[in-house]
């Protein structure tokens, strides 16, 4: 008679560390280190004990099931966890970015939709196709929406931002959808009536700062030719004296100046009030396409300058400050949590069209930004139709959105399907297209692979290593509370992988 084994192996991925620790990550991101070959040779051909002190951890973190318990019971418990995880895919579509003018005053060098000067008004959303967009926008079946406003420099086509704001609050009397407002401005033109405006409307403000004055003024010139960083300060304390400062948020775009002064920039958010930075890299389209020799450098390089500013930055929370890094935060949410993170670049099937539509100038619909940067660059593939003939069924539903969506899956995306990493990853089509011409691309050579394997392997780096500060702080990210209000798991500062403590 065959051994019959004591236990049965739920589905999981793998990888081995420098350490020589092996990774397992299960079908809904839990993951678990196992100390050496031997074990984890004994686990998968299943011969190890269930005495032995690693088993319950693999239990408990259902890499296993008791044979004679149900396994059933574990796979429900797994697929509540994975559910969780992709629960982007209830609400359908609850990002709608308008763009209400390519106008732009500022000429900034990595600009991605290639903004025109102030005259160019041709390139405006009118007041009709605005309340047309409303209107396709309020029927998406979401229960709560994000409406950002966006260009170009949208406070150059103010009336039409307001009357987006107002027709959606007006359909929304009756639909009664937690609605969200978000104005991205370079906040250079920003005045009194614009802010309150804002304060009266709850509509928030997302800005662009790139660090010190004379690097940001370099990257983001003003046409008028007037000082771009002192202008943006001084606007900044306007919008914060109205608004108040948690509704001023910004953002950073890394050139190649921009590389070696990290830690400058870092110690320039903390200093202007900010409590975060996306280290985000330039994406390959508009000016930044273009500018690409001046401004451009190789995905290692920015790699490697933003692993030594994460270090940076922990060791200024361990001085007590409490300030993060968000792409970090992102991952480690996914890593640490099963709690879906509704950021775009990492969600499978891909977050484009499912987390987010864009409607541009002229009623043009596109699944995400960078459709729209291309069709600038007059590559129109992604073009969804029409806010004038078009229904969001027709738009959400049809061929080309589905196709995008089917060969999306990281689970079945070949290079992703065996990755220890596909747990906490996502696909990118429309970035897959620019750089291979095909939605799928090879993800073990594209820079969007490349960049989040190696940044999730930093912070498995120093989840290895179990620091009780470093952990705690990583959590104080997550929840984005300072350490001292955070009850941290005790998972992630000892041995016992169960349980919360102070």
């Amino acid at each position: 008679m065959p051994k019959v084994a004591p236990y049965a192996l739920l589905p999981f991925q793998f990888c081995r560390r420098p350490s020589g620790r092996i990774l397992l990550v299960n079908e809904a991101g839990e993951n678990l280190f196992i100390d050496n070959e031997r074990d984890f040779d004994a686990f998968v051909h299943l011969n190890l004990p269930v005495d032995h002190p690693l088993f319950e951890s693999l239990f408990s973190r259902h890499f296993c099931a008791i044979t004679s318990d149900s396994i059933a019971t574990a796979v429900e418990l797994t697929a509540a966890q994975y559910r969780t995880r992709k629960l982007f895919l209830d609400q359908f579509t609850t990002l709608h970015m308008f763009v209400v003018t390519v106008r732009c005053n500022s000429d900034c060098k990595y600009c991605q939709v290639l903004s025109e000067a102030e005259h160019a008004e041709k390139l405006d959303m009118s007041i009709e196709t605005a309340e047309k967009a409303v209107e396709f926008a309020m029927s998406s079946p979401a229960s709560h929406m994000t409406i950002e406003i966006q260009g170009g420099e949208p406070l150059l086509n103010w009336n039409v931002a307001k009357a987006i704001v107002q027709k959606a609050e007006a359909l929304n009397a009756s639909l009664n959808k937690a609605l969200t407002f978000v104005v991205c401005t370079n906040l250079t033109l920003i005045n009194r009536d614009h802010l309150e405006f804002c304060r009266n409307h709850n509509v928030q403000i997302s800005t662009s700062l790139d660090g010190p004055p004379e690097l940001h003024s370099g990257n983001r010139p003003l046409r008028s030719g007037c000082d771009s960083f002192s202008t943006f300060n001084e606007k900044l304390n306007l919008a914060r004296e109205v608004l108040g400062v948690g509704s001023v948020s910004a953002l950073m775009t890394t050139t190649r100046d921009s590389l070696v002064r990290l830690r400058e920039i870092v110690d320039k958010y903390i200093s202007m009030g900010f409590n975060n930075l996306f280290i985000r890299p330039l994406n390959p389209y508009g000016q930044a396409c273009r500018n690409a020799t001046s401004i451009g450098y190789s995905t290692d390089e920015f790699l490697d300058a933003y692993s030594n500013a994460l270090r940076y930055i922990i060791n200024i929370n361990k001085q007590g400050v409490y300030f993060q890094e968000s792409y970090a935060s992102l991952l480690l949410s996914r890593i640490l949590t099963p709690l879906p993170t509704g950021f775009v670049d990492l969600q499978s099937p891909t977050g484009a069209g499912i987390s987010g539509i864009v409607y541009d100038y002229d009623g043009g619909l596109y699944p995400a930004d960078e459709g729209r940067m291309l069709a600038r660059q007059g590559d129109k593939k992604f073009l969804l139709g029409n806010v004038y003939t078009t229904t969001f069924r027709e738009a959400l539903g049809g061929d080309k959105l589905r196709q995008m969506v089917s060969q999306s899956l990281v689970e079945t995306v070949p290079g992703c399907a065996y990755c220890a990493y596909q747990s906490y990853c996502g696909a990118d089509p429309i970035r897959n297209y620019v750089e291979s011409g095909e939605y799928i691309g090879c993800p073990p050579t594209s820079s969007h692979c490349r960049k989040t394997k190696r940044i999730i392997n930093l912070l498995f780096d120093f989840i290895e290593a179990n620091d009780p500060e470093t952990m705690a702080i990583f959590w104080s990210w997550i929840y984005r509370l300072p350490v001292s209000e955070l009850m941290v798991p005790r998972r992630c500062v000892g041995a016992d992988p169960t349980g919360m403590t102070e």
